[in-house]
């Protein structure tokens, strides 16, 4: 057991309980701000200390507007609403959706399907398509088969939950060199990997990100993005087929532009909705651009994602249960003693004094992750990028586990209901502590459990 992380653990533990202080009213006192902690938000999915409610309201308002084919809904999507996949236990939430993807492995490499020449359409696959319609702008009558696996995957039908999004704007503030911080601190059989990436759509807000330059990616099952304006626009293409076009620093965002065609297959021509209005430099169409990035619209977000943004980054962290302070305590404890924080650190985030994005400075949150990815052998989804080596296709975040309690499934495919078989599961780099919450009695699993659903 590492004896750094355990007292860590220990003084992390404190400081939750006490609270720091904690209220709605903390001051900036000049270049000195007081601290506050999530205990300064006392209900799921009130936004953070200090967010403007009325802009709060409104962008929680466009995330749970359900959209149709008129507003570009399909050809192929998972669902029509962000909210549909995002209300347990409110908006913002987790959700029962389960999306699905395959791949295909040769000689311990992983495919993922993406090529021009493979004509499937990358590892995802939409459950549904836009029904037999008709096009208003050309009056030609469209029919979107439904996506299906190709014969050749040999990864099938690998199954990935929503994730409640409670907090991501604190963890979106946070610079690269804590996360690197976080995986130092870890036992090197269970130290993760911090991955790096150049987001797909930089933050202007930001003056550390630009286009091309890395930054640490943190979000998703997999890591697969750096930031939430990334975040949303890989969502809103894949999840709800709705493609948008914005601008960083005078430059055309296209990452989510084009429109996901069903298994890649292009549609029968008059049935794109922007058939007669191309709107990208290679003539095809975009639900929803932004166009010239010129003047004022150098570095403009589409107006879906930056409402998307806002609700996402201003969501606080849920309150924690701490009406047994005993039992928190001791589940604490056992949490630590059994190498839980091995994988899910109890190291404070604290976020920098003046935050990019809006979000309170110097606030002190407790998501027990360290937002890096780990092997988790026979637990991982199997899923990756073309290219990759079957061990990296293995690897999984960290998941967060504040608001654990407010969950109805956990792990990556939500095949666990409870907590305790959600650790019964792990392997890889889990199974240290896996093992060690088995061979716990079970009033010590019950302190561990009761710990992780105060989070």
């Amino acid at each position: 057991m590492n004896r750094y992380l355990m007292s860590v653990a220990t003084g992390s533990l404190v400081l939750v309980y006490a609270g720091c202080v904690a209220s709605d009213d903390a001051k900036d006192d000049g270049d000195v701000q007081v601290a506050q902690t999530a205990q300064a938000v006392t209900a799921i999915g009130d936004p953070l200390p200090g967010t403007d409610p009325v802009a709060f309201a409104e962008a929680r308002d466009n995330f749970a507007l359900e959209e149709e084919i008129e507003d570009g809904i399909g050809p192929v999507f998972n669902e029509t609403a962000c909210s549909h996949c995002h209300s347990i236990p409110v908006v913002g939430g987790s959700g029962t959706q389960i999306e699905r993807r395959f791949g295909e492995v040769n000689n311990g490499i992983f495919y993922g399907y993406d090529g021009p020449q493979d004509n499937q359409g990358g590892t995802l696959r939409q459950l549904f398509a836009n029904p037999t319609y008709v096009n208003p702008e050309t009056g030609v009558t469209c029919t979107i088969p439904v996506e299906k696996e190709p014969a050749s995957a040999t990864v099938h039908n690998v199954g990935r939950r929503s994730l409640p999004l409670f907090g991501l704007g604190l963890i979106d503030a946070m610079p690269d060199a804590f996360f690197d911080l976080l995986v130092a601190l870890e036992p090197a059989g269970q130290r993760g990997t911090v991955l790096r990436r150049a987001s797909d759509f930089p933050d202007s807000r930001d003056p550390g990100q630009a286009i091309g330059k890395l930054r640490v990616q943190r979000f998703g099952i997999k890591n697969q993005q750096t930031n939430l304006v990334s975040f949303a626009g890989d969502a809103y293409i894949n999840e709800m087929g709705i493609s948008t076009q914005s601008c960083f620093k005078g430059q055309k965002i296209l990452a989510f532009a084009t429109d996901n065609q069903s298994n890649n297959k292009p549609p029968k021509a008059g049935c794109n909705m922007g058939d007669l209005a191309p709107q990208n430099d290679d003539g095809t169409f975009t639900d929803d651009a932004v166009g010239p990035c010129v003047g004022e619209a150098a570095d403009e977000v589409q107006d879906d994602l930056a409402n998307f943004r806002t609700f996402m980054e201003h969501m606080a962290p849920p309150p924690q249960d701490l009406s047994d302070p005993f039992g928190f305590a001791a589940g604490g404890i056992a949490f630590a003693i059994e190498g839980c924080i091995n994988c899910h650190s109890p190291v404070p985030f604290v976020t920098p004094s003046r935050p990019f994005n809006g979000v309170p400075g110097n606030f002190v949150s407790f998501p027990f992750s360290d937002f890096a990815v780990h092997d988790m052998g026979s637990l991982g989804d199997g899923i990756g990028n073309t290219g990759d080596t079957v061990a990296a296709t293995r690897r999984m975040r960290t998941s967060p586990l504040w608001g654990a309690r407010f969950n109805t499934q956990f792990l990556h495919d939500g095949r666990a209901k409870t907590v305790r078989a959600a650790i019964l599961a792990h392997a890889g780099q889990g199974k240290a502590a896996r093992d060690a919450f088995a061979a716990a009695s079970t009033g010590e699993q019950n302190l561990v459990i009761k710990f992780v659903n105060s989070l």
